[in-house]
């Protein structure tokens, strides 16, 4: 079990650290290639935090665990809420200024009802996959015609701002190119070895695959959303902190749920609807409820912070308490 539990971390800090240098070489390579900070922002920087949660999703869906591909993208959303933005709110209270966070802001929520929907009859088909992951192209798509266009109209906001400073400048191309590829590489084979050990722990404490996908492979993919949202509001840049979870959400809840539908399609865990999917999508509400308010600048504040990190302890004990 030490040994297990030993490579259990080093694939998570593998799997982390090779999604950011994936990242880092794939946006080095678009700007490079032309691209500008904003359009590599609401795409590759904003898919990157949640590129562990993917390679996680289709190593388990390959490996014949639909349900903790599934976990690992439902508790990444719930991890993310109420632990990722409750311990930023905690650090410093979040102002909601920018208008792209806020039109993002009830994507999660309808893109989240839309999975959930799907997932309804405990059944998720090949073709609920597909579909799902064309929601999220989509998505993306109209979130970036929606940026360029406010550009257009009052010129540069906030979160292009923060993207241009997120974005490697400068980069040499070769570099760009063996950081991509050296990302490339290490993604699948630490999610590998962080699936097949956390796999291993979990028949050892008696949990099922959905219940390792919820807790421990759900928190370990989301730290990176931790560390980018933490150093965000330790900048200032409160917009960046928020919308790395805003992003996050929308693509778990897309693109991650979509993999085991199109890799491994089949009869879901029960549990998944009638516990873990409402507690996603009564979070996301309340994500809502705190972040737009009737004020120009509504803030997320400590207290808000508090009572979201009570409700992820809360969850975690709940879960637990089952087996």
């Amino acid at each position: 079990m030490l040994i297990t539990s030993i490579l259990l971390i080093v694939g998570l800090i593998g799997l982390v650290w090779s999604a950011d240098r994936f990242v880092y070489g794939a946006a080095a390579l678009a700007r490079n290639l032309g691209l500008s900070p904003l359009i590599i922002g609401l795409t590759i920087v904003a898919m990157g935090s949640s590129a562990p949660e993917m390679m996680v999703a289709a190593t388990a869906a390959m490996e014949g665990k639909p349900d903790t591909a599934i976990g690992n993208a439902i508790g990444s959303n719930i991890t993310n809420i109420t632990l990722v933005l409750g311990l930023t709110a905690l650090l410093k209270p979040l102002i909601v200024s920018s208008t792209t966070i806020k039109r993002e802001l009830p994507l999660v929520l309808i893109s989240s009802a839309f999975a959930v929907w799907l997932l309804s009859d405990l059944d998720l088909t090949r073709i609920e996959g597909i579909v799902l992951f064309a929601g999220f192209l989509l998505t993306i798509g109209l979130l970036t015609f929606l940026a360029l266009k406010r550009k257009y109209e009052v010129g540069e906001d906030a979160l292009e701002e923060d993207f241009d400073e997120e974005v490697p400048d400068n980069v040499p191309m070769n570099k760009a190119i063996f950081w991509l590829i050296a990302g490339m590489v290490l993604l699948p084979l630490s999610s590998s070895i962080l699936v097949d050990s956390a796999v291993d722990i979990a028949k050892y404490f008696g949990l099922s695959d959905l219940v390792i996908g919820l807790t421990i492979i759900a928190i370990g993919t989301s730290l990176p959303e931790l560390a980018a949202s933490m150093a965000g509001v330790l900048k200032g840049e409160d917009d960046l902190a928020l919308g790395n979870i805003v992003g996050s959400n929308i693509f778990n809840a897309l693109a991650v749920l979509a993999l085991p539908g199109i890799i491994a399609p089949g009869m879901i865990d029960a549990a998944i609807m009638n516990r873990d999917a409402l507690i996603m999508l009564g979070v996301t509400v309340v994500l809502l409820m705190m972040a737009i308010g009737i004020s120009k600048n509504r803030s997320i504040n400590r207290v808000e912070g508090g009572l979201l990190l009570a409700g992820f302890i809360g969850y975690q004990y709940f879960l637990f308490s089952q087996v």
